[in-house]
């Protein structure tokens, strides 16, 4: 049965960084505990200074800058393109990586999963947009203080900053109405 469920900002526990070097506030996950056996993770991070990120091997990432001025990815000694908020980008979990910030601490949003059991996909929208989705988890982040969303089959809901709504075990074509600044990620678990 498809479980909607709406994830408060408010409520994300925090765990310390792989590393040591920081912490993060965990949105949810597929399973797992600590740091161990899930098969995705969405979580949101306060880097507060340039440094080295945490390695996860096996894994895949995807990181966006969600407040601050951005930051410039050194990975595995090849530089990024400036990443400023809202743009997405895309690197092994296994990759030596260090970041240089631009202007100060930064907040970041980051997807973290394992591409051999999982297929993914995220997507920042601003203003009105409808979509299409018959992913089976599907996973809508608010990145503005209100932000309405319409999940074909469920009541409107209303999201505020940083809040995330959880579609899980889905099997419809849904059709997601969205009014404002959110991230879609979309995830599909691979055939045995």
């Amino acid at each position: 049965m498809t479980e909607l469920t709406l994830l408060r900002a408010a409520d994300y526990p925090r765990m310390p960084w792989k590393n040591g070097g920081g912490s993060t506030e965990e949105i949810t996950r597929d399973a797992g505990e600590g740091l161990d056996g899930f098969g995705w993770r969405l979580s949101i991070a306060d880097i507060e200074e340039s440094g080295g990120f945490s390695s996860f091997a096996g894994y895949q990432r995807i990181i966006s800058v969600l407040q601050g001025d951005g930051m410039v990815l050194n990975v595995d000694g090849q530089t990024s393109r400036t990443l400023l908020p809202f743009d997405a980008y895309v690197f092994s979990g296994e990759s030596q990586v260090h970041c240089r910030l631009l202007g100060g601490p930064i907040r970041d949003f980051n997807l973290i999963y394992a591409p051999q059991r999982y297929h993914a996909r995220l997507q920042w929208f601003s203003g009105y947009s409808r979509v299409f989705s018959s992913a089976s988890t599907l996973l809508l982040f608010s990145a503005q203080a209100s932000l309405d969303i319409d999940v074909s089959g469920h009541p409107r809901q209303t999201l505020g900053l940083y809040d995330c709504l959880y579609l899980k075990d889905n099997s419809l074509l849904r059709e997601l109405d969205i009014t404002g600044r959110c991230c879609l990620i979309e995830l599909i678990a691979v055939s045995a």
